[in-house]
């Protein structure tokens, strides 16, 4: 399983995402080895599909995919329970995890 997740240094949030991925990991019982990924330039993004920062991928795909087309350097919003947010909470994460990964309870 390869966990990642798409940053840039200008995002405020990419840290909290990272715990909150590293919580959701360990509250499944999975590694959390996740492999961090910085995005430096529009043309790594666009190389990378990177649809702002951060993003999350599970074996290459987005855990919370979206239709946007236009790939770069900018921040991205996560509707969560609590509103909008710079990341995912963990619940968000465990179950989009979940959706991906087999996990026997």
């Amino acid at each position: 399983m390869r966990v990642e997740l798409l940053y840039f240094d200008g995002c405020p949030s990419w840290q909290a995402a990272y715990d909150h991925l590293k919580l959701a990991l360990d509250g499944l019982g999975l590694p959390d080895d996740v492999r961090l990924v910085r995005i430096q330039t529009n043309e790594q993004a666009l190389e990378l599909r990177f649809t702002g920062s951060p993003t999350i991928r599970l074996n290459g795909q987005d855990l919370f995919p979206t239709n946007q087309a236009d790939y770069g350097l900018g921040c991205r919003l996560y509707i969560t329970p609590e509103g909008m947010r710079g990341y995912p909470t963990v619940d968000m994460l465990r179950e989009a995890i979940h959706r991906h990964v087999p996990i026997s309870e």
